[in-house]
């Protein structure tokens, strides 16, 4: 029988060491860096402020390792990077914690899960994320575990499909753990509020959403503290503490897949879908939601649009493509095929469908493209990139994963 277990690989010291060199080498650079520490980045909107860094990096990865099949992120924290993977020959998931600067193995766990390659080769889709001294995951079958992110020691472990009576969606429970203040929120078709160091249940929501694949957004709408939440059944906006349903937007595609957080743009939400399905503004102001409008010119299918200074910039399935707040489309630039991307410093850094990492200067009046790289092979690239204190991290579905330099020498 298959057994979980945990492997540390490195000492006690060696850790506090690795750690120590990358923070000093990341802050002796020069500018303001950044941790990584959760799903979509530090303002869990796939943005950073990190400052320093350098569009032209080193020509050869600093390092290359694989960790399993699948589309898991990386979060990065006190010179520790932490991703998933599945080893399809053991019908293992595996959470592994690297040194962030080496890649080195500092320790990793196993378990059995099974494999879900339903139109596409399956494999883990959430990204671990870090809060100080914890480490939190779950899987697409609803494991949720809290570690030490130094040991990889258990602190606690639920099964939420056992718990709540979950069904699973098709493609398995894809939102990651959101971490904020003192709570843990997961999205598995209910919205589940725990403590963060007990796992004790804040709130959940009497209603089941439907399909979860989007990680839950937070923001003030009136001073009153909320979550939006993206499920089949659309756009739903909950009272963050509490759980209680504020509003309900309506929006469904054939495949019952809203992957792609909403966009918050003040009192008004920015929701978009694959599957032909398109985009809208959702005006969220009053008490109940009204559609600003609505267009298939922005069909997000997984990675969410970017706001700049008036402007989105997202994926339309696999054209790029920058619009206006108004849904007007100001250009749009074929080749990059689906993918990826996030904003450090406002600039956009794409991996695109090719494997290639592409550099972007936001810009309304023309597609602005000011660095390429060829940087993995093989797979597919629905997973973001990571910035953190200068270097990046890019990984593709076979779970091949480079640590790019990007720091500057000053």
């Amino acid at each position: 029988m298959r057994q979980a277990t945990t492997i540390t690989r490195r000492s006690w010291r060696a850790r506090v060491l690795g750690a120590a060199a990358l923070l000093a080498v990341a802050f002796t650079a020069g500018g303001a860096a950044d941790d990584w520490t959760q799903f979509r980045g530090p303002n869990r909107n796939c943005t950073t402020t990190e400052r320093g860094w350098m569009v032209q990096g080193k020509t050869e990865p600093i390092w290359k390792r694989t960790v399993g099949l699948g589309y898991s992120s990386m979060s990065v924290a006190d010179g520790r990077l932490f991703t998933m993977g599945y080893d399809v020959e053991a019908g293992l998931d595996g959470i592994y914690c690297l040194d962030a600067l080496t890649g080195e193995i500092i320790w990793e766990h196993h378990y059995p899960a099974e494999r879900w390659d339903r139109s596409h080769r399956g494999g883990t889709l959430v990204t671990p994320g870090v809060d100080g001294a914890d480490l939190y995951c779950s899987n697409r079958e609803g494991r949720f575990f809290r570690f030490d992110a130094a040991t990889g020691r258990i602190h606690w472990e639920k099964n939420l499909k056992t718990e709540y009576d979950l069904e699973y969606p098709t493609w398995g429970l894809a939102a990651s753990p959101f971490i904020l203040d003192d709570m843990i929120v997961m999205n598995v078709g209910k919205v589940i509020a725990f403590e963060k160091g007990t796992g004790k249940e804040i709130w959940a929501t009497p209603k089941n959403y439907g399909d979860a694949y989007c990680t839950p957004v937070d923001f003030d709408l009136k001073g009153r503290p909320c979550f939006a939440v993206f499920n089949q059944t659309g756009l739903v906006i909950l009272d963050r503490k509490t759980g209680e349903e504020v509003m309900v937007q309506e929006w469904s595609n054939r495949a019952n897949v809203n992957a792609a957080a909403p966009l918050i743009l003040g009192e008004r939400v920015f929701i978009s879908s694959g599957y032909n399905r398109g985009c809208a503004l959702v005006d969220v102001s009053g008490d109940a939601p009204v559609v600003a409008w609505e267009s298939k010119e922005m069909r997000n299918h997984m990675a969410p649009s970017i706001h700049q200074e008036g402007h989105l910039y997202g994926f339309d399935e696999a054209v790029y493509k920058c619009l206006d707040l108004e849904g007007n489309v100001k250009w749009q630039q074929r080749g990059l095929g689906k993918g990826a991307h996030i904003m450090a410093d406002g600039k956009l850094i794409l991996l695109t469908a090719q494997g290639e990492l592409v550099f972007i200067e936001p810009d309304p009046a023309e597609y602005r493209e000011i660095a390429r790289t060829k940087v993995l092979d093989g797979g597919v690239y629905w997973t973001y990139p990571v910035l953190a204190n200068g270097l990046i991290y890019c990984r593709n579905s076979n779970g091949d994963i480079v640590c790019l330099d990007h720091r500057s020498p000053n």
